[in-house]
């Protein structure tokens, strides 16, 4: 484990660093008690409040928990697929807002990823991935449905035709894509997108992995991205004409 220390930046925070890269080389193992407060302490030669500080970050991250009592301490977590799927939607929500990473390649890299799981989709798509987008279709078809509402039915749709892929590294992986990319891209388009041509591709997109027509699927996700790009340069465009 790495322990010299720059200081020229957060303590803590390289603190966390150099414990987090001995979790993943597997330096520290799944279960395995860390060193304590005061030990950490000796070993990067800092205060304990700031190793304290460094465990927080970890315990933040799900890569650590801490045990209070005779067998207390923080032991290193075993970290679930569920947990990592709350956190890449988070990450990924921040690096778009934060780094106003710009429409089209927000829109670029959410439909590249989505269509590299649907051969996978269309061979192993349940019924109940099926069900499910279907039920939202119908909820898209609903009069009177919100622009709000009809944005969280596609993502909705998005997230079965990934789970559908019965990967649980490429659910993972398009978390981030599906949950914090597809909302940015709703935000800009959600007023001005055409209801009944992306219902229809979404009928005909589900018809598709139904068949096992991974072909199909990938061609109508490339025409929703072409719609999407469309919408999002033209209304952009608006709001800077209307702007200047």
């Amino acid at each position: 484990m790495k322990t010299q220390l720059s200081p020229d930046r957060d303590l803590s925070a390289q603190i966390a660093e150099a414990i987090r890269d001995a979790i993943v080389s597997g330096q520290l193992i799944v279960d395995a008690r860390l060193p304590s407060e005061a030990e950490l302490s000796d070993t990067f030669g800092v205060s304990r409040p700031t190793v304290r500080e460094a465990l927080k970050r970890l315990a933040a991250q799900s890569l650590i928990r801490t045990r209070r009592g005779a067998t207390g301490g923080a032991y290193v977590n075993r970290l679930s697929y569920d947990e990592a799927y709350g956190q890449q939607i988070t990450t990924s929500t921040l690096l778009l807002s934060m780094n106003e990473v710009d429409f089209h390649t927000a829109c670029e890299a959410r439909f590249a990823m989505e269509r590299a799981c649907v051969a996978l989709s269309a061979q192993r798509r349940s019924a109940d991935h099926l069900a499910a987008m279907r039920a939202e279709v119908h909820r898209q078809s609903q009069p009177g449905l919100s622009d709000e509402s009809f944005c969280a039915s596609d993502v909705a749709f998005h997230r079965a035709l990934v789970d559908g892929a019965g990967n649980p590294v490429l659910s993972y992986q398009l978390a981030g894509a599906v949950e914090a990319m597809q909302p940015l891209m709703n935000m800009i388009t959600y007023s001005a997108r055409p209801r009944e041509q992306i219902i229809h591709l979404h009928t005909t997109l589900t018809d598709a992995l139904e068949n096992g027509d991974a072909a199909q699927a990938e061609t109508l996700l490339t025409e929703l991205e072409q719609i999407t790009q469309m919408l999002g340069e033209t209304t952009l465009q608006a709001r800077a004409k209307a702007k200047g």
